[in-house]
């Protein structure tokens, strides 16, 4: 909207969602550090990024079993799932405080080692702080 020419010169922004949806309230009243704080209060209680450290792994069950027996997580870690994706593949979620996220990947990161020196079938997925946990 900011790139639109102004409303004297015909600019015009036109938005087609809903319109109580968050991002569209924002835009109407121009409150784009009202809409960030309102995201990260919520992200704050539910513990996701960027209030805490998230690492998603994706892979086999065998293969997604065999590396969290491999890894060494840091106190204060919490395990969501696995949840079942439609390929056949299972996901799980580590979150962990962000002072404690370094350590999570590096725990991870390990783990990864220890398949690959043992030289372990099925691939593992990792994504840190994915953009999307759903």
């Amino acid at each position: 909207a900011a790139l639109v020419r102004p409303a004297a010169e015909g600019g015009q922004v036109v938005v087609l969602a809903d319109p109580a949806h968050p991002v569209v309230q924002a835009l109407v009243r121009w409150d784009p550090a009202g809409f960030a704080d309102r995201e990260l209060t919520e992200r704050e209680v539910l513990h996701l990024p960027p209030a805490a450290g998230v690492v998603s792994l994706s892979a086999e069950p065998a293969s997604l079993t065999a590396f969290l027996a491999a890894a060494d997580l840091p106190p204060g870690t919490d395990a969501l799932g696995p949840v079942t994706l439609t390929d056949g593949q299972e996901r799980l979620l580590l979150r962990c405080p962000r002072s404690r996220t370094r350590a999570l990947v590096a725990a991870v990161r390990a783990a990864g080692g220890v398949r690959s020196a043992h030289k372990e079938a099925g691939p593992v997925r990792v994504q840190v702080d994915p953009t999307e946990v759903g």
